[in-house]
Protein backbone atom coordinates (compact mmCIF):
# COMPACT_ATOMS: atom_id res chain seq x y z
CA UNK A 1 0.00 0.00 0.00
CA UNK A 2 0.93 3.80 -0.78
CA UNK A 3 1.05 5.90 2.15
CA UNK A 4 1.26 9.66 2.07
CA UNK A 5 2.27 11.88 5.30
CA UNK A 6 1.62 15.33 4.79
CA UNK A 7 2.43 18.41 6.58
CA UNK A 8 0.06 21.32 5.50
CA UNK A 9 1.88 25.26 5.50
CA UNK A 10 1.07 27.02 8.26
CA UNK A 11 0.39 30.51 6.25
CA UNK A 12 2.72 32.50 7.01
CA UNK A 13 6.23 31.70 7.37
CA UNK A 14 7.81 28.65 5.25
CA UNK A 15 9.54 26.72 8.29
CA UNK A 16 13.24 26.01 8.26
CA UNK A 17 12.86 22.75 9.70
CA UNK A 18 10.58 19.75 9.34
CA UNK A 19 8.23 17.99 11.37
CA UNK A 20 9.71 14.73 13.34
CA UNK A 21 6.37 13.34 13.51
CA UNK A 22 6.55 12.18 9.81
CA UNK A 23 10.45 10.63 9.71
CA UNK A 24 8.89 8.99 13.03
CA UNK A 25 5.77 7.67 11.30
CA UNK A 26 7.16 6.36 8.47
CA UNK A 27 10.01 4.32 10.39
CA UNK A 28 7.32 2.45 12.36
CA UNK A 29 5.71 1.83 8.86
CA UNK A 30 6.08 -1.70 8.01
CA UNK A 31 9.14 -2.24 5.17
CA UNK A 32 6.19 -3.76 2.57
CA UNK A 33 4.27 -0.17 2.26
CA UNK A 34 5.91 2.88 0.71
CA UNK A 35 5.83 6.02 2.09
CA UNK A 36 5.79 9.54 0.53
CA UNK A 37 6.72 12.60 2.83
CA UNK A 38 5.35 15.73 1.91
CA UNK A 39 5.94 18.65 4.02
CA UNK A 40 3.42 22.35 2.23
CA UNK A 41 6.03 24.93 4.21
CA UNK A 42 9.18 23.03 1.84
CA UNK A 43 7.27 21.86 -1.02
CA UNK A 44 3.84 23.97 -1.60
CA UNK A 45 1.08 22.14 -2.98
CA UNK A 46 -2.58 23.68 -3.99
CA UNK A 47 -5.37 21.48 -3.47
CA UNK A 48 -5.48 20.08 -7.12
CA UNK A 49 -1.86 19.58 -6.95
CA UNK A 50 -2.34 17.35 -3.56
CA UNK A 51 -5.44 15.22 -5.24
CA UNK A 52 -3.20 14.75 -8.46
CA UNK A 53 -0.09 13.28 -6.64
CA UNK A 54 -2.60 11.08 -4.42
CA UNK A 55 -3.99 9.76 -8.01
CA UNK A 56 -0.97 9.75 -10.20
CA UNK A 57 0.92 7.93 -7.04
CA UNK A 58 -1.96 5.31 -6.27
CA UNK A 59 -1.98 6.74 -2.83
CA UNK A 60 -4.65 4.67 -0.74
CA UNK A 61 -3.62 5.70 3.18
CA UNK A 62 -2.82 9.77 4.38
CA UNK A 63 -1.77 10.37 7.85
CA UNK A 64 -1.65 14.88 8.17
CA UNK A 65 -1.16 16.03 11.72
CA UNK A 66 -1.52 20.14 12.15
CA UNK A 67 -1.10 22.39 15.01
CA UNK A 68 -4.18 24.45 15.69
CA UNK A 69 -2.80 27.40 13.46
CA UNK A 70 -2.55 25.03 10.48
CA UNK A 71 -5.80 23.27 11.21
CA UNK A 72 -8.02 25.36 8.30
CA UNK A 73 -5.79 24.85 5.84
CA UNK A 74 -5.35 20.96 7.05
CA UNK A 75 -9.06 20.35 6.13
CA UNK A 76 -9.15 22.06 2.73
CA UNK A 77 -6.03 19.38 2.04
CA UNK A 78 -7.98 16.60 3.40
CA UNK A 79 -11.10 17.50 1.65
CA UNK A 80 -8.56 17.22 -1.70
CA UNK A 81 -7.22 14.00 -0.49
CA UNK A 82 -10.87 12.18 0.15
CA UNK A 83 -11.91 14.15 -3.19
CA UNK A 84 -9.14 11.44 -4.87
CA UNK A 85 -10.32 8.74 -3.20
CA UNK A 86 -7.42 8.28 -0.50
CA UNK A 87 -8.18 7.83 3.13
CA UNK A 88 -7.08 10.29 5.35
CA UNK A 89 -6.23 10.08 9.19
CA UNK A 90 -5.15 12.75 11.22
CA UNK A 91 -3.96 12.98 14.28
CA UNK A 92 -1.48 15.25 16.78
CA UNK A 93 -2.11 17.49 19.22
CA UNK A 94 -5.37 20.10 17.86
CA UNK A 95 -7.51 16.46 16.65
CA UNK A 96 -6.58 15.35 20.34
CA UNK A 97 -7.92 18.33 21.67
CA UNK A 98 -11.06 18.84 19.69
CA UNK A 99 -11.66 15.47 18.27
CA UNK A 100 -15.24 15.98 17.05
CA UNK A 101 -14.35 18.55 14.74
CA UNK A 102 -12.15 16.98 11.80
CA UNK A 103 -15.15 14.21 11.98
CA UNK A 104 -17.67 16.45 11.11
CA UNK A 105 -19.86 15.94 14.87
CA UNK A 106 -19.04 19.65 15.61
CA UNK A 107 -20.90 21.40 13.17
CA UNK A 108 -18.51 21.60 10.62
CA UNK A 109 -18.00 19.20 7.49
CA UNK A 110 -15.86 15.87 7.83
CA UNK A 111 -13.18 16.09 6.98
CA UNK A 112 -11.29 12.61 8.14
CA UNK A 113 -11.88 9.10 7.83
CA UNK A 114 -10.24 8.30 11.06
CA UNK A 115 -8.57 10.14 13.95
CA UNK A 116 -5.53 9.13 16.07
CA UNK A 117 -5.88 10.78 19.80
CA UNK A 118 -2.51 11.14 21.84
CA UNK A 119 0.73 9.75 20.70
CA UNK A 120 0.78 7.72 17.71
CA UNK A 121 3.69 5.95 18.59
CA UNK A 122 1.84 2.63 19.18
CA UNK A 123 -1.69 2.89 17.29
CA UNK A 124 0.25 4.06 13.76
CA UNK A 125 1.07 0.26 12.54
CA UNK A 126 -2.48 -0.86 13.45
CA UNK A 127 -3.65 2.08 11.42
CA UNK A 128 -1.39 0.98 8.86
CA UNK A 129 -2.66 -2.73 9.01
CA UNK A 130 -6.35 -1.43 9.09
CA UNK A 131 -6.21 0.55 6.13
CA UNK A 132 -4.47 -1.91 4.06
CA UNK A 133 -7.60 -4.55 4.66
CA UNK A 134 -9.88 -2.26 4.38
CA UNK A 135 -10.94 -2.28 8.17
CA UNK A 136 -10.26 1.20 9.32
CA UNK A 137 -11.84 2.08 12.35
CA UNK A 138 -12.88 5.84 13.32
CA UNK A 139 -11.03 6.43 16.44
CA UNK A 140 -7.88 4.87 17.54
CA UNK A 141 -6.53 5.31 21.27
CA UNK A 142 -3.41 4.58 22.74
CA UNK A 143 -4.80 2.64 25.57
CA UNK A 144 -4.39 -0.38 27.54
CA UNK A 145 -7.04 -3.47 28.25
CA UNK A 146 -7.40 -1.44 31.81
CA UNK A 147 -8.60 1.67 29.28
CA UNK A 148 -5.98 3.85 30.37
CA UNK A 149 -3.87 5.60 28.12
CA UNK A 150 -0.31 4.36 27.44
CA UNK A 151 2.85 6.56 27.07
CA UNK A 152 5.43 5.58 25.00
CA UNK A 153 8.31 4.97 27.08
CA UNK A 154 10.90 5.85 24.69
CA UNK A 155 13.44 3.34 25.78
CA UNK A 156 13.21 1.13 22.53
CA UNK A 157 13.13 4.20 20.50
CA UNK A 158 12.81 3.68 16.36
CA UNK A 159 15.53 4.25 14.34
CA UNK A 160 15.15 6.33 11.67
CA UNK A 161 16.85 6.26 8.42
CA UNK A 162 18.66 9.37 8.27
CA UNK A 163 20.91 8.20 5.87
CA UNK A 164 18.68 7.24 2.82
CA UNK A 165 16.01 9.41 3.47
CA UNK A 166 14.44 11.82 1.06
CA UNK A 167 15.71 14.84 2.58
CA UNK A 168 15.81 17.31 -0.96
CA UNK A 169 12.50 19.06 -0.13
CA UNK A 170 14.11 20.43 3.17
CA UNK A 171 17.61 21.60 1.61
CA UNK A 172 17.81 25.27 2.72
CA UNK A 173 21.10 25.71 0.30
CA UNK A 174 18.48 25.33 -2.43
CA UNK A 175 16.32 27.98 -1.05
CA UNK A 176 19.07 30.31 -1.24
CA UNK A 177 19.69 32.70 -4.64
CA UNK A 178 22.33 31.23 -6.91
CA UNK A 179 24.93 34.22 -6.62
CA UNK A 180 24.58 33.46 -2.28
CA UNK A 181 25.02 29.49 -3.48
CA UNK A 182 28.18 30.40 -5.85
CA UNK A 183 29.91 32.12 -2.72
CA UNK A 184 29.38 29.41 -0.42
CA UNK A 185 30.79 26.93 -2.38
CA UNK A 186 33.96 28.98 -3.21
CA UNK A 187 34.38 29.40 0.67
CA UNK A 188 33.94 25.85 1.86
CA UNK A 189 33.74 22.24 0.68
CA UNK A 190 30.20 21.73 3.09
CA UNK A 191 27.66 23.39 1.66
CA UNK A 192 26.17 21.01 -1.25
CA UNK A 193 23.47 20.82 1.09
CA UNK A 194 22.24 22.25 4.59
CA UNK A 195 19.23 21.05 6.44
CA UNK A 196 17.84 21.49 10.06
CA UNK A 197 17.28 18.10 11.36
CA UNK A 198 14.35 17.40 14.14
CA UNK A 199 15.43 14.91 17.03
CA UNK A 200 13.70 14.24 20.48
CA UNK A 201 15.73 13.44 23.39
CA UNK A 202 12.14 13.39 25.36
CA UNK A 203 8.80 13.86 25.91
CA UNK A 204 6.29 15.52 28.73
CA UNK A 205 6.65 18.95 30.84
CA UNK A 206 6.02 18.98 34.27
CA UNK A 207 5.14 22.82 34.42
CA UNK A 208 1.81 23.03 33.18
CA UNK A 209 1.78 27.19 31.81
CA UNK A 210 -1.77 27.65 31.33
CA UNK A 211 -1.77 28.65 27.43
CA UNK A 212 0.78 25.62 26.50
CA UNK A 213 -1.07 22.21 24.92
CA UNK A 214 2.48 20.26 25.66
CA UNK A 215 1.56 19.16 29.47
CA UNK A 216 -2.03 18.33 27.89
CA UNK A 217 -0.93 15.87 24.97
CA UNK A 218 2.47 14.80 26.32
CA UNK A 219 1.71 14.49 29.67
CA UNK A 220 3.83 15.58 33.19
CA UNK A 221 5.88 13.15 33.36
CA UNK A 222 9.32 13.75 31.40
CA UNK A 223 10.25 10.40 29.40
CA UNK A 224 14.19 10.42 28.19
CA UNK A 225 15.27 8.40 25.22
CA UNK A 226 18.79 6.33 26.47
CA UNK A 227 21.47 8.49 25.87
CA UNK A 228 23.46 5.98 23.32
CA UNK A 229 19.96 6.16 21.06
CA UNK A 230 20.30 10.09 20.99
CA UNK A 231 24.06 10.09 20.20
CA UNK A 232 23.94 7.38 17.48
CA UNK A 233 21.28 9.02 16.11
CA UNK A 234 23.73 12.11 15.87
CA UNK A 235 26.23 9.94 14.20
CA UNK A 236 24.38 9.05 11.31
CA UNK A 237 23.58 12.38 10.64
CA UNK A 238 26.83 13.38 11.05
CA UNK A 239 28.31 10.65 8.68
CA UNK A 240 25.63 11.78 6.06
CA UNK A 241 26.41 15.10 6.24
CA UNK A 242 30.50 14.00 5.21
CA UNK A 243 28.68 11.63 2.44
CA UNK A 244 26.80 14.61 0.96
CA UNK A 245 29.72 17.89 1.35
CA UNK A 246 27.38 18.97 3.08
CA UNK A 247 25.98 20.49 6.91
CA UNK A 248 23.67 19.28 9.30
CA UNK A 249 22.00 21.07 12.09
CA UNK A 250 19.91 19.59 15.04
CA UNK A 251 17.35 21.05 16.80
CA UNK A 252 16.49 19.27 19.54
CA UNK A 253 12.52 19.53 19.78
CA UNK A 254 12.28 18.59 23.67
CA UNK A 255 9.84 21.26 24.84
CA UNK A 256 12.16 21.36 28.22
CA UNK A 257 16.13 20.33 26.80
CA UNK A 258 17.34 20.55 30.37
CA UNK A 259 14.38 20.00 32.53
CA UNK A 260 15.93 16.77 34.00
CA UNK A 261 19.45 18.99 34.40
CA UNK A 262 21.64 15.71 35.55
CA UNK A 263 20.32 13.98 32.60
CA UNK A 264 21.21 16.49 30.04
CA UNK A 265 24.54 17.32 31.31
CA UNK A 266 24.86 12.97 31.39
CA UNK A 267 23.65 13.18 27.42
CA UNK A 268 25.96 15.97 26.53
CA UNK A 269 28.81 14.52 27.63
CA UNK A 270 28.62 11.22 26.16
CA UNK A 271 27.78 13.39 22.54
CA UNK A 272 31.51 15.25 22.96
CA UNK A 273 33.04 11.99 24.44
CA UNK A 274 31.70 9.72 21.22
CA UNK A 275 32.51 12.99 18.96
CA UNK A 276 28.64 13.43 17.74
CA UNK A 277 28.93 16.75 17.98
CA UNK A 278 26.41 19.07 15.44
CA UNK A 279 25.53 22.43 15.67
CA UNK A 280 22.16 22.30 17.54
CA UNK A 281 19.41 24.61 18.71
CA UNK A 282 17.26 23.62 21.94
CA UNK A 283 14.36 24.80 23.75
CA UNK A 284 15.44 25.64 27.13
CA UNK A 285 13.75 27.70 30.30
CA UNK A 286 15.13 30.75 31.02
CA UNK A 287 15.60 29.16 34.83
CA UNK A 288 17.87 26.42 34.32
CA UNK A 289 20.48 28.53 32.37
CA UNK A 290 22.30 29.86 35.28
CA UNK A 291 23.84 26.30 35.78
CA UNK A 292 27.81 27.29 34.87
CA UNK A 293 28.61 23.13 34.41
CA UNK A 294 25.38 23.11 31.64
CA UNK A 295 26.41 26.50 30.32
CA UNK A 296 30.14 25.12 29.39
CA UNK A 297 28.76 21.50 27.88
CA UNK A 298 26.13 22.89 25.90
CA UNK A 299 28.99 25.02 24.03
CA UNK A 300 31.25 21.94 24.03
CA UNK A 301 29.12 19.36 22.26
CA UNK A 302 27.88 22.27 19.86
CA UNK A 303 25.05 24.34 21.37
CA UNK A 304 24.65 27.49 19.10
CA UNK A 305 20.95 28.96 19.46
CA UNK A 306 18.47 28.29 22.62
CA UNK A 307 15.21 29.19 22.19
CA UNK A 308 14.32 30.49 25.57
CA UNK A 309 10.35 31.55 26.12
CA UNK A 310 10.15 34.07 28.23
CA UNK A 311 7.18 35.56 27.23
CA UNK A 312 7.19 39.00 29.56
CA UNK A 313 9.54 41.44 31.14
CA UNK A 314 6.80 41.54 33.50
CA UNK A 315 6.28 39.23 36.57
CA UNK A 316 2.68 40.16 37.21
CA UNK A 317 1.60 39.05 33.86
CA UNK A 318 3.80 36.10 34.12
CA UNK A 319 2.19 35.06 37.41
CA UNK A 320 -1.24 35.38 35.83
CA UNK A 321 -0.60 32.18 33.36
CA UNK A 322 1.21 30.14 35.92
CA UNK A 323 5.06 30.85 34.65
CA UNK A 324 6.06 32.73 38.01
CA UNK A 325 9.03 30.77 37.45
CA UNK A 326 10.37 33.14 34.96
CA UNK A 327 12.53 35.80 36.80
CA UNK A 328 12.22 38.68 35.08
CA UNK A 329 14.97 40.26 36.97
CA UNK A 330 17.16 37.39 36.41
CA UNK A 331 17.15 37.34 32.67
CA UNK A 332 20.20 39.43 31.79
CA UNK A 333 22.47 37.03 33.93
CA UNK A 334 21.30 34.28 32.13
CA UNK A 335 21.73 35.65 28.43
CA UNK A 336 25.32 37.10 29.31
CA UNK A 337 26.41 33.81 30.24
CA UNK A 338 25.38 32.25 26.95
CA UNK A 339 26.60 34.81 25.20
CA UNK A 340 30.10 34.75 27.10
CA UNK A 341 30.28 30.99 25.50
CA UNK A 342 29.20 32.00 21.97
CA UNK A 343 25.80 30.86 22.61
CA UNK A 344 22.70 33.79 21.67
CA UNK A 345 19.59 33.47 22.14
CA UNK A 346 16.02 33.06 20.45
CA UNK A 347 13.92 35.03 23.03
CA UNK A 348 10.32 34.43 22.61
CA UNK A 349 8.03 37.36 23.81
CA UNK A 350 3.81 37.29 24.01
CA UNK A 351 1.41 40.45 24.35
CA UNK A 352 -1.81 40.42 25.03
CA UNK A 353 -1.65 38.74 28.34
CA UNK A 354 -3.43 39.74 31.66
CA UNK A 355 -2.07 42.49 33.34
CA UNK A 356 -0.48 44.07 29.84
CA UNK A 357 -1.06 47.85 29.03
CA UNK A 358 -0.30 50.16 26.23
CA UNK A 359 3.12 50.43 26.09
CA UNK A 360 4.60 47.02 26.61
CA UNK A 361 6.50 46.45 23.53
CA UNK A 362 8.21 49.78 24.81
CA UNK A 363 9.30 48.69 28.23
CA UNK A 364 10.31 45.56 26.36
CA UNK A 365 12.47 46.60 24.06
CA UNK A 366 13.76 48.95 27.01
CA UNK A 367 15.01 46.05 28.48
CA UNK A 368 16.25 44.20 25.83
CA UNK A 369 18.82 47.09 25.03
CA UNK A 370 20.47 45.97 28.43
CA UNK A 371 21.02 41.94 26.80
CA UNK A 372 23.57 40.41 24.09
CA UNK A 373 22.40 40.62 20.57
CA UNK A 374 20.02 37.65 19.78
CA UNK A 375 16.74 36.89 17.81
CA UNK A 376 13.46 38.19 19.70
CA UNK A 377 10.28 37.10 18.29
CA UNK A 378 6.95 38.08 19.53
CA UNK A 379 3.25 36.75 19.11
CA UNK A 380 -0.28 36.87 20.70
CA UNK A 381 -1.21 35.20 23.68
CA UNK A 382 -3.52 32.39 21.74
CA UNK A 383 -5.84 30.79 23.94
CA UNK A 384 -5.78 27.04 22.13
CA UNK A 385 -8.64 24.77 23.06
CA UNK A 386 -8.49 22.32 25.89
CA UNK A 387 -5.76 24.92 27.66
CA UNK A 388 -6.41 26.14 31.26
CA UNK A 389 -6.65 29.79 29.14
CA UNK A 390 -8.87 28.81 27.04
CA UNK A 391 -11.53 27.47 29.55
CA UNK A 392 -10.78 30.10 31.68
CA UNK A 393 -11.72 32.82 29.31
CA UNK A 394 -14.71 30.74 27.52
CA UNK A 395 -16.18 30.29 30.95
CA UNK A 396 -15.66 34.15 31.70
CA UNK A 397 -17.45 34.97 28.08
CA UNK A 398 -14.29 36.16 27.16
CA UNK A 399 -13.54 34.84 24.01
CA UNK A 400 -14.13 37.27 20.71
CA UNK A 401 -13.51 34.10 18.07
CA UNK A 402 -14.31 31.08 20.26
CA UNK A 403 -12.87 29.09 16.91
CA UNK A 404 -9.91 30.92 15.69
CA UNK A 405 -8.28 28.23 14.08
CA UNK A 406 -11.17 27.87 11.63
CA UNK A 407 -10.78 31.57 10.62
CA UNK A 408 -6.89 31.81 10.65
CA UNK A 409 -5.69 35.04 11.01
CA UNK A 410 -2.28 36.02 12.00
CA UNK A 411 -1.48 38.43 14.74
CA UNK A 412 -5.16 38.81 15.31
CA UNK A 413 -6.45 38.33 18.95
CA UNK A 414 -9.12 35.90 19.83
CA UNK A 415 -10.09 37.44 23.22
CA UNK A 416 -10.06 41.01 24.96
CA UNK A 417 -7.11 41.50 27.23
CA UNK A 418 -8.01 42.88 30.62
CA UNK A 419 -6.31 46.03 30.71
CA UNK A 420 -5.98 47.05 26.85
CA UNK A 421 -8.30 46.65 23.83
CA UNK A 422 -7.72 43.96 20.97
CA UNK A 423 -6.36 47.02 18.55
CA UNK A 424 -3.97 47.94 21.18
CA UNK A 425 -2.37 44.47 21.45
CA UNK A 426 -2.11 43.88 17.62
CA UNK A 427 -0.50 47.17 17.79
CA UNK A 428 2.20 46.72 20.03
CA UNK A 429 3.16 42.87 18.14
CA UNK A 430 3.54 44.80 15.09
CA UNK A 431 5.57 47.66 16.86
CA UNK A 432 7.63 44.97 18.38
CA UNK A 433 8.78 43.60 15.20
CA UNK A 434 9.47 46.75 13.20
CA UNK A 435 11.48 48.04 16.06
CA UNK A 436 13.35 44.84 16.32
CA UNK A 437 14.17 44.09 13.27
CA UNK A 438 15.10 48.10 11.28
CA UNK A 439 17.68 48.96 9.23
CA UNK A 440 19.16 50.27 12.36
CA UNK A 441 18.54 47.61 15.21
CA UNK A 442 19.63 45.16 12.60
CA UNK A 443 22.54 46.72 11.83
CA UNK A 444 23.75 47.28 15.93
CA UNK A 445 22.95 43.93 15.97
CA UNK A 446 25.59 42.69 13.67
Amino acid sequence: MNILLYSPDNGVTRNFMPHLWMFLLKALTPVEHKVFLIDGNAQPMTEAEVSRFVRENDVRLVGISAMTRMAARAYKMADAIRSAGAKVVFGGPHVTEVPDEPLGRAGEPRHADAIALGEADHTWPRIVADAAAGKLKEIYEPVGDTGHEIKPSLGEYPVIPWATIDLEQFNLIRKLPSPVRSLLKRKATSWNSLYIVPVESGRGCPYGCDFCTVTGFFGDSIRFRSNQSVVDELLMLKQRARDEKGTIAVFFIDDNFAINMRRTKSLLRDIIAQNAVLPWVAQISINLLKDEELLDLIAASGGRWIFVGLESVDAASLNNVHKSFNKPSEYKIALDRLAHRGIYAITSFIFGMDGDTPGVAKRTDDVMQTWPPGLPVFGLMTPYPATPLYDRLQKAGRLTRPKHWLDFRPFHMAYTPDKMTIAQAEAEVREAWTHAYSPEATAEAL
